[in-house]
């Protein structure tokens, strides 16, 4: 029986993905073999030695400890571009918000206090203060061509916009989906220096912290409007708020509110709304749960943030998993204990990611305690597991 700890609310459509004659599955239960999450922080939580993988409902893992579940040999998998339409059409909601001036409108009427004709006259002075523009002919910058800024960059062009992005890690997947008419930038300053729109759509890490810059923003066009529906540390709220006071900027549509934007009045804040409609909560449960499913069961991997795509179909015999650090002569030193065992290999794949490597192997019969043992002191082994 397989153990699944949710540590938030997941759809019900995930978590029937789990057969109940093969697993149990509850927010509260001792030696869980996976774990599967949306936002709760397991930076701070002493994961368990028996999780053997971890399912993030969505695609961000910054709330996960990837490095150490690296060093364990506990895969992280996150559901890429389940939630891409949800995010998509957030976005494209923010260019409208911002281009026709629809928040501080929405503001000024409700403040109104007249009734009758003296309403209607006071609306009809007040709408010249929020004249907008129409998007057809404006440019729209993408910075990252992944699931969603593909589907961002796709569709602003079907709203006539002129769209320019970059990508410097663009997949062969994505570019095939990505529009021929989208420009092609050579770097994000190229980006920030034609576009009247800039939207943001890389993940968090090291690299990406403050990617939007106060350099970068005097780069942009006076009175342009920046969009941040990545992650809150992608954008250097201090310089974006002293680009918002000079005027440069027009307006900073974000889904990360904090204590110093979200009561300024060309800040159009939103409560971390990006996947949340009921389609992408549902899209990303039962893609991470069917992830989790395949790689306990079967020890395939697919959407991994720290492990190669590893997937080999199921042979008859005993399948054994390896992770491992990628150093040379590994599957030489897994194959002779194999050997020396007197097992015979049916079939064998071997993958490798970086700093990480992953090894299924296929064996006639029956692997004895003391083979596992064996492999799993050979120096620069993780984990070994017996699927």
């Amino acid at each position: 029986m397989w153990k699944i700890l949710t540590l938030n609310n997941i759809s019900i459509a995930g978590l029937e993905r789990f057969p109940r004659d093969c697993y149990e599955v509850a927010s509260e239960l001792g030696h869980p073999d996976a774990i599967l999450v949306r936002s709760a922080n397991l930076h701070q939580m002493e994961i368990p030695e028996t999780v053997k993988a971890i399912g993030r409902a969505g695609a961000g893992v910054n709330n996960i400890p990837v490095a150490a579940m690296s060093a364990r040999g506990v895969p992280v998998f996150n559901a890429p571009g389940a939630n891409a339409n949800a995010v998509k059409e957030l976005v494209i909601a923010g260019l409208f918000l911002a281009a026709r001036n629809i928040p501080q409108a929405w503001r000024y009427t409700l403040e109104l206090k007249e009734q009758g004709d003296a309403l209607h006259k006071q609306v009809e002075q007040g709408k010249k203060q929020f004249v907008g523009f129409e998007l057809p002919g404006k440019v729209l910058g993408v910075i990252g061509l992944g699931a969603i800024g593909v589907e961002v960059a796709n569709t602003a062009l079907n709203l006539g916009m002129d769209v320019i992005g970059y990508d410097p890690a663009l997949s062969v997947e994505r570019a095939w989906q990505l529009s021929s008419s989208v420009r092609k930038a050579r770097s994000i300053e190229e980006v920030m220096s034609e576009a009247d729109f800039v939207t943001c759509h890389v993940p968090l890490v090291d690299s990406t912290k403050h990617l939007i810059n106060a350099d970068r923003l005097r780069m942009m066009k006076p009175g342009a409007t920046l969009l941040n529906f990545s992650r809150d540390k992608i954008v250097d709220d201090e310089a974006v708020l002293a680009a918002l006071r000079e005027e440069h900027l027009k307006y900073f549509v974000t889904d990360f509110p904090s204590e110093e934007n979200k009561s300024h009045p060309h800040v159009i804040a939103l409560p971390h709304l990006g996947a949340s409609t009921h389609q992408a909560e549902e899209n990303c449960a039962i893609m991470v749960a069917n992830q989790l499913r395949d790689y306990l069961e079967n020890g395939n991997i697919a959407n991994s943030v720290n492990f190669p795509v590893a997937q080999m179909p199921r042979a008859e015999g005993s399948r054994v998993t390896i992770a491992n650090e990628n150093i040379p002569a590994m599957v030489s030193k897994i194959s002779a204990v194999i050997g020396d065992a007197n097992l015979n290999i049916i079939d064998l794949l071997n993958k490798s990611r970086g700093d990480l490597a992953y090894t299924m192997i296929d064996l006639e019969g029956e692997v004895a305690a003391e083979v596992i043992q064996k492999l799993c002191e050979i120096e620069g082994v993780l984990a070994v597991r017996v699927v």
